[in-house]
């Protein structure tokens, strides 16, 4: 049995944004759980 990629891409407008949600203490955890599900998706930075 093959497993199916995810090519699905958070975009960096959305990074950023659930970046700041989980750096604000006041954020729930709801709306911390879903900002770090959308910034997995985004690929990893290059190194230079």
């Amino acid at each position: 049995m093959s497993r199916k990629r995810n090519n699905e891409v958070t975009s960096k407008r959305a990074a950023s944004a659930a970046s700041k949600v989980l750096r604000d203490p006041r954020s729930s955890k709801a709306a911390k759980t879903a900002a770090a599900s959308a910034l997995t998706q985004r690929p990893n930075r290059k190194k230079r």
